[in-house]
């Protein structure tokens, strides 16, 4: 048996080039379950012979019938249960009580997507009962194997290399509740995390343009990727050359960790030129072109642009060609101006380096800023928010680590690539992912877009709550019958829009939150976790604090840390200088969102610290006033804000497009939920139109001038 271990061991290692990571002492315990994500047949053989202490598999009785594996358990020690059984458990229990180290798979089936299954509860019960040290093991590389189940979704290799990564130790207590199943579901819940945190914490640590290089690697050349407006499908290839030639031509006017202007819409060439300026350790800063002049001058300030990349088309048809004039003192390049420049040597260094393009990438650091976001500017000035190449791929590992997402899927992302959803979800994921994308130069073609998901067989859709309101609306029941998954985010969910994509396509919306500090995403829901009314459980690796706010009950502050925050903030008051966020530590930040956590470890969002208003000593939340309203005056726009008040210290103003909304029927409202009366504005102003930014988003700065304007005019 040893001389078979040996031999079959040194054959493997040679095959697929086994890389093992990770502190091997974790083993070395009281008692030990050692639980792995299952990849393929090998599995168990891997970790059989490459970890250092003989432990005792457990095996489905199905599986150990089969002749093949019949054979190698012949040389493996093993428990064969029957998951059918009661006594199945009794069995593992009385095993890892015995002090044997024992191997279980949670998931109970290889994977068939490339992301973790759905995991059994036995496992996580065993560890809990017994008070046995969990040791997580992740096994990566063997599922593109011919031993996977891979086949139709991923390219499979003969022998791709194979990296099993031995995480620290983890416990999982057993949870108080009332009822053996309620315990036993709470702890596979905490095993399923465990997974995921182990899925994140052994994510490749590379920059954008070595991930999209993987990528490229993974599938081909001549693998289609991205598809836009002009209806052309462009390859990792033809993306590489392109990426190569505007990093040529941009070489010229620019330094390396320079901070360049991108103002472009969503196309193949707008992630070309990414890809280009990132390459070569330039940052990109995508410019909210909907922001207007100040906005964008306000923008350049903070970062300390100099030089801005455009393309004329869009500007013309975008009608930004006076915005554009009144950027006094930075440089406009146009994109339709390369080509022309690009001489017989730059075209000789673009062939030579689509063959060997790691030689033209300046060397970079992970951590190293990568991008360059703004946020909405809903508070204030925009701030320039700063992420690292580690921290826009780590937001995309935690997303593929609770999401299924695979080549088969196609995206429509009509979201902007300036707003942090757009870019993470959009372009960086399917980078990585392999999956196919098809981007859409504006969210607000409400007849166009459902039209392109039903022609174009998309499968994901991300949006706004008022966007996908608006695409619901003018869909026909049929022309979102492929799609997998609606995700939103950027603001509340309606439960109206909820509802109409129930009742007209049967499909279930999943919310998401996120903010642009954090690459952006935080938590969502997905089918394998899901709570209505809920934006979703944290991704993993997140780590979270809720800090009690004075004069609010339920919930508190979030602060959050993980591998996806930000590495700070450019302000238009210190341009060009990286300030840490303000937070409560080193490595933390404060979202300024009010929010509870239930049992589930699902969050609810409360509102905005900053949208509270304090009225008499009592703090009021602003979403409560515009949910009364919605209420009082359903299938209308509402918005509220707050101005100063001599008497109360501030008071509620409630801008609407309602006609006949008045006092009497808010109190209507706020009686029927249970909000107090001063929830209730005083003050009601009708407009034609909520005041919107170009993200979709409502403009309270806009309103609170409004609000400001009418008290001075008053007095």
């Amino acid at each position: 048996v040893v001389v078979f271990k040996i031999i079959v061991r040194t054959l493997l290692q040679r095959l697929f080039r086994i890389e093992v990571t990770g502190d091997a002492g974790v083993f070395h315990n009281e008692r030990t379950l050692i639980v792995a994500n299952h990849e393929s047949f090998l599995d168990g053989l891997l970790i059989g012979l490459m970890i250092p202490v003989n432990a005792i598999f457990v095996v489905h009785s199905q599986i150990a019938s089969r002749p093949f594996f019949a054979f190698l358990l012949r040389f493996v020690p093993h428990l064969v249960v029957d998951s059918t059984s009661p006594l199945a458990m009794k069995q593992i229990v009385k095993l890892v009580e015995s002090g044997q180290p024992v191997v279980i798979f949670p998931e109970g089936r290889i994977t068939k997507t490339g992301s973790l299954m759905k995991v059994y509860d036995g496992a996580a019960f065993v560890a809990a009962k017994t008070g046995a040290t969990v040791v997580p093991v992740r096994i990566d590389g063997a599922a593109r194997s011919y031993f996977g189940r891979l086949a139709g979704v991923y390219p499979r290799k003969l022998f791709p290399k194979v990296t099993i990564s031995i995480q620290p130790r983890r416990f999982i207590p057993m949870p108080d509740l009332p009822s053996a199943k309620a315990r036993r579901r709470r702890s596979g819940e905490l095993m399923r995390q465990i997974l995921l945190d182990m899925l994140v914490a052994t994510r490749p640590q590379r920059t954008v343009f070595e991930a999209f290089l993987d990528g490229k690697q993974t599938f081909g050349a001549h693998y289609k990727l991205v598809e836009d407006v002009r209806l052309v499908e462009e390859s990792y290839g033809t993306l590489l050359k392109m990426a190569l030639g505007w990093s040529r031509m941009t070489d010229r006017f620019t330094t390396p960790g320079e901070i360049v202007g991108v103002l472009m819409p969503n196309a193949a060439p707008t992630l070309g030129l990414v890809l280009g300026l990132s390459m070569r350790r330039r940052v990109p800063a995508l410019l909210n072109y909907t922001a207007g002049a100040e906005g964008l001058r306000a923008a350049c300030t903070a970062a300390g642009i100099k030089h801005i990349i455009a393309s004329r088309g869009f500007i013309e048809k975008a009608r930004l060609t006076v915005v554009v004039d009144q950027l006094d003192g930075i440089a406009i390049h146009y994109l339709e101006d390369f080509k022309a420049q690009l001489g017989v040597a730059d075209q000789l260094w673009v062939l030579w380096h689509a063959v060997f393009p790691s030689s033209a990438a300046a060397a970079q650091q992970t951590d190293d800023p990568a991008i360059v976001l703004f946020t909405s500017g809903s508070e204030g000035k925009p701030k320039g928010v700063v992420h690292s190449h580690a921290s826009v791929l780590s937001n995309v590992a935690q997303i593929r680590a609770v999401a299924d997402f695979t080549p088969l899927d196609k995206f429509m992302m009509a979201l902007p690539l300036f707003h942090s959803f757009g870019l993470t979800c959009g372009v960086l994921l399917p980078l990585v992912s392999g999956c196919k994308v098809f981007l859409y130069p504006s969210p607000l073609h409400y007849r166009v877009i459902p039209e392109i998901v039903y022609d174009r067989d998309c499968t994901v859709l991300f949006g706004t709550s008022t966007f996908l309101g608006n695409y619901g609306k003018y869909a026909h029941p049929y022309d979102f019958g492929r799609l997998r998954y609606v995700v939103a985010g950027a603001e509340k969910l309606s439960d109206d829009v909820r509802r109409l994509w129930i009742e007209k396509f049967g499909i279930r919306i999943l919310e998401g939150y996120g903010v642009t500090e954090c690459a952006p995403v935080v938590a969502v829901n997905v089918p394998m976790a899901c709570q209505i009314g809920s934006v979703g459980q944290l991704l993993p690796g997140i780590d979270y604090e809720i800090e009690p706010v004075p004069g609010i009950e339920a919930g508190g502050a979030l602060h959050i840390k993980g591998p996806n925050v930000m590495k700070g903030y450019l302000l238009f008051d210190n341009p060009g200088v990286i300030q840490p966020p303000a937070s409560k530590g080193t490595g933390w930040y404060s979202t300024g969102d009010i929010v509870e956590r239930d049992a589930g470890g699902f969050l609810h969002i409360r509102g905005r610290l900053k949208r509270f208003a304090k009225i008499a000593g009592e703090m009021i939340s602003l979403e409560v006033v515009e949910r009364n309203a919605t209420i009082a005056a359903p299938g209308f726009a509402h918005a509220a804000t707050m101005r100063a008040d001599a008497a109360k210290g501030e008071a509620l103003v409630l801008f609407t497009t309602a006609p006949e909304l008045s006092r009497e029927h808010l109190l209507a409202a706020a009686k029927a939920i249970g909000a107090p009366e001063l929830s209730v504005p005083r003050v009601i102003r009708r407009v034609e139109a909520i005041p919107l930014l170009g993200s979709g988003k409502t403009d309270y700065v806009s309103l609170k001038c409004m609000a400001e304007a009418d008290q001075a005019g008053q007095s």
